[in-house]
């Protein structure tokens, strides 16, 4: 695995096809880290205030104005953000005018799209292109994300970089192998909600004993964001950053006596294992619809 904690922003233009939550993090991400050309493809119209001298708004409508950029090539990528379901309709809409037949030079084609893996990625939408899939998690919204990154077994080592550089710009990632994206799901794309379950208890249990609940709330974030912050600036074992503070006959080895009474590591593990075979079982469903999808006529 590889990972960094540097934005590498790509020289070429960026089009990040989908304007959602996702789509625009990363592209306030990169327009912080100073990209010169951004490219914007969106099926609805979007606030004037989101408007920017270093980004560009195509709807399908004007769609067909993309034809009069300077073809994209090596040094280009492209960014899916849209919904799985929404890939067939995508590739109709915006390949055409993207990624023309007879193109020599194909640009990086990323996808964040859950549960879709890079073969399917080639066959609806990329082609022979470079293709490299991202898991990347909500916390990329306040450029904290965890994302993971795989690359296609044709697609070369140096677009996998690439791609790792533009989602450094909204947090960490890691280049893995694809067979373990579904784990990545279970664990960091699905591991907020398991955070914020905690927070929330840890919030309820200091209201029952009295405090008050945005007192409780913000001494619970602060409690989970400085242990999440102690392990990777140490490196350290969590289990020994515990016994750090873990004192003989004190109130914290109760507590963790009452959690483990309770089952909590074994809770969390089996959220993890269940989150990670439900990835797998929609993936495959996502592949069907996908495919079946693709063969409908265009409208």
């Amino acid at each position: 695995m590889a990972e960094s904690d540097s934005c590498n922003t790509p020289s070429g233009r960026i089009v990040v096809i989908g304007y959602g939550n996702m789509g625009r993090a990363l592209v306030r991400g990169l327009r912080r880290s100073g990209a010169a050309n951004i490219i914007v493809c969106e099926r609805f119209p979007v606030d004037e205030n989101e408007t920017e001298t270093r980004t560009r708004f195509f709807h399908p409508a004007n769609a067909a104005l993309l034809a009069k950029e300077p073809r994209l090539g090596r040094s280009d990528t492209i960014i899916l953000c849209t919904k799985p379901q929404n890939l067939s309709d995508t590739a109709k809409i915006w390949r055409p005018h993207l990624m023309p037949k007879g193109s020599v030079e194909k640009p990086l084609v990323v996808s964040i799209l859950a549960g879709t893996p890079t073969d399917l990625i080639h066959q609806l939408f990329a082609d022979d292109a470079p293709v490299v899939r991202a898991m990347p998690n909500i916390a990329a919204t306040v450029d904290c994300a965890a994302t993971a990154l795989c690359a296609s077994e044709s697609t070369d080592a140096s677009f996998a970089l690439r791609a790792k550089g533009i989602f450094d710009c909204v947090g960490k990632s890691w280049i893995v192998p694809e067979d373990l994206l579904d784990v990545v799901t279970g664990l960091s794309g699905s591991g907020p909600a398991y955070i914020y379950m905690v927070i929330e208890a840890l919030s309820d249990g200091g209201v029952k004993m009295g405090m008050p609940r945005q007192l409780a709330l913000d001494l619970a974030a602060q409690t989970v964001l400085g242990a999440a912050t102690l392990v990777q600036e140490t490196k350290a074992h969590p289990a020994v950053l515990r016994d750090q503070v873990t004192t003989p006959g004190g109130t914290t080895i109760t507590a963790i006596h009452e959690l483990e009474k309770h089952g909590l590591r074994p809770m969390l593990i089996s959220a993890v294992v269940t989150a990670t075979k439900r990835s797998a079982r929609l993936a495959s469903i996502v592949r069907k619809t996908m495919l079946d999808k693709a063969k409908e006529p265009a409208s």
